[in-house]
């Protein structure tokens, strides 16, 4: 596998991060319980599931292949658990290590996946009445690596 295959993987982890980071932002106390128009989901149980997602995928980059859906705790927990997930499978992106998946499968599965539930929080954010801000995401300064809840601020808000 490429160098750039996988600087390009760890570029759209931190792009995950970066909108994941977003939603979290200033969420308003009662929102991880919020029943956003009938939901099947909490926002708090989505973001638990994003945790799932991002252990899962490194589970498999590491060859372990092991599927655990976590009870989720509180938003702040979940939250911290987010961060510290993405750093896991940065790290050993980042590393010389080979990796036993591919990171074509690595990305179609479990991070698409974590994307489209990102999604699902901003837009569970706009209904539940404390939406996030819309950017420029061309220009955000989003860097490979930076997978932690301090992110560069927007550098344009629309």
């Amino acid at each position: 596998m490429s160098d750039s295959a996988r600087d390009l993987f760890r570029h759209t982890l931190a792009t995950l991060v970066y909108r994941g980071s977003k939603t979290l932002r200033d969420a308003p106390d009662d929102f991880a319980s919020a029943d956003v128009a009938g939901a099947t989901r909490t926002p708090l149980t989505v973001l638990s599931h994003i945790g799932d997602l991002l252990d899962w995928a490194h589970s498999m980059a590491s060859g372990e292949r092991k599927w655990n859906e976590a009870k989720p705790q509180s938003w702040a927990a979940e939250s911290e658990r987010f961060y510290a997930a993405a750093k896991k499978l940065d790290d050993l992106l980042a590393s010389d290590a080979a990796l036993d998946c591919n990171l074509t499968n690595l990305f179609q599965g479990p991070i698409a996946d974590a994307l489209t539930h990102v999604g699902q929080l901003a837009m569970m954010r706009r209904m539940a009445g404390s939406p996030i801000s819309a950017e420029n995401y061309f220009k955000a300064d989003i860097a490979a690596g930076r997978v932690g809840p301090d992110q560069v601020p927007p550098k344009r808000v629309l």
